[in-house]
């Protein structure tokens, strides 16, 4: 799913998968440098999530915002 995303990016911008994929990393590395509490909250086995889990959490949390939505008509 995730290298779906990466491609779709990748040919938007002109550049290759991997270096979105590189670059998306970096960005979430320099967040977790001072992390916020939201970004504690990211499930990860490391001290910084790899691209994929925080990709992951993000599509999770998105999801879950929208199944209570479509609950309570919000």
């Amino acid at each position: 799913m995730n290298r779906k995303i990466y491609r779709a990016l990748a040919k938007k911008h002109g550049v290759s998968a991997k270096e979105v994929k590189r670059d998306l990393q970096e960005a979430v590395n320099e967040t977790y440098r001072n992390p916020t509490f939201f970004a504690r909250c990211v499930e990860r086995r490391g001290e910084r999530p790899a691209i994929d889990e925080f990709i992951d959490h993000l599509a999770r949390r998105v999801k879950e915002e929208y199944d209570r939505q479509a609950r309570t008509g919000d």
